[in-house]
This record gives structure tokens, C-alpha cells and sequence, in this order.
């Protein structure tokens, strides 16, 4: 698989130990994050690796922050981003699933209760299921057209 990955200062640790988990799995990651703990605005990194997956040639995404909330939000604000904010592998493999998602947020600065290359090896093997779940991602997609008013 081929991966894009991104992180602010607040989960450099993060992004090694699963740039490290896909590598010695034998997959290729293009690394658009930091590697120090100096301030970098986490909207900035989400917009530029949601930006590079769209370009084509990757089969997800993925985002990290301290805790995963923002980046995640923040991804999410860019069309055709389907960006899953997991907390175990029972969540990543249901984004998948059922959302069809094509990133997987996580905090740095979050205790999960399953290690994260497990979590996100959940997320890499689950699949869309389509069917029922099809109507609701038309539904996903109007809604950011949606002005608000």
C-alpha cells in the first residue's frame, strides 16, 4: 500500500511508531510530517497531506495531533475527505466498512488501550462493505455543500 502521513509537534513519537509499523510491512509512506516538538499549526498539516492524497496514487491517509480531534476536524473540512477520528480497532475497522474512510486520525497524547499499529492494522485490512452504508455516504457528500443556512 502506499500511505500519506502527517503530524504536528504534539505526536512525533506516534508518527515513527507507525511509520515504522508500515515500513517493515513493506509499505510505502510519503512522511509529510514533523519530527520535533517545535509548534507547527496541526490545520496546516492536515490541509497539505489531505491535499497530496487527493492528487492520487494513495490508498489512505493519515493524521495526527495530540489528540486527534483537530486534525481530524480539520481534514474533514476538505472535499472528499472521509477522515475517522478511532479510538480501538472495533472503530478503525467500522470507519472503514461502514464510512468508507480514506483517513484515520490519532492523538499522540492518548492512552489507547490497544497498541496503534494494531489499530491501525484493523483500519488497513477492513474493507467498504457498500450496500446500506452507499445512501448514507450521498448523504455524507451533500452535506458539504451544505451552507448552514
Amino acid at each position: 500500500m502506499r500511505i500519506v502521513i502527517a503530524n504536528d509537534h504534539g505526536a512525533v513519537a506516534l508518527k515513527h511508531e507507525l511509520v515504522d509499523f508500515l515500513r517493515s510491512a513493506g509499505h510505502e509512506v510519503a512522511n509529510l510530517g514533523v519530527d520535533t516538538e517545535d509548534r507547527v499549526d496541526y490545520p496546516d498539516k492536515a490541509r497539505e497531506a489531505c491535499l497530496e492524497f487527493l492528487k492520487g496514487g494513495y490508498d489512505f491517509g493519515i493524521v495526527l495531533c495530540g489528540t486527534g480531534i483537530g486534525i481530524s476536524i480539520a481534514a474533514n473540512k476538505i472535499d472528499g475527505i472521509r477522515c475517522a477520528l478511532v479510538h480501538d480497532a472495533f472503530t478503525a475497522r467500522l470507519a472503514r466498512e461502514h464510512n468508507d474512510a480514506n483517513f484515520l486520525a490519532l492523538g499522540g497524547r492518548v492512552t489507547y488501550a490497544e497498541k496503534p499499529a494494531d489499530i491501525l492494522a484493523a483500519f488497513m485490512a477492513a474493507r467498504y462493505e457498500g450496500g446500506r452504508h452507499a445512501d448514507r455516504l450521498v448523504k455524507i457528500a451533500k452535506l458539504e455543500m451544505t451552507s448552514g443556512s
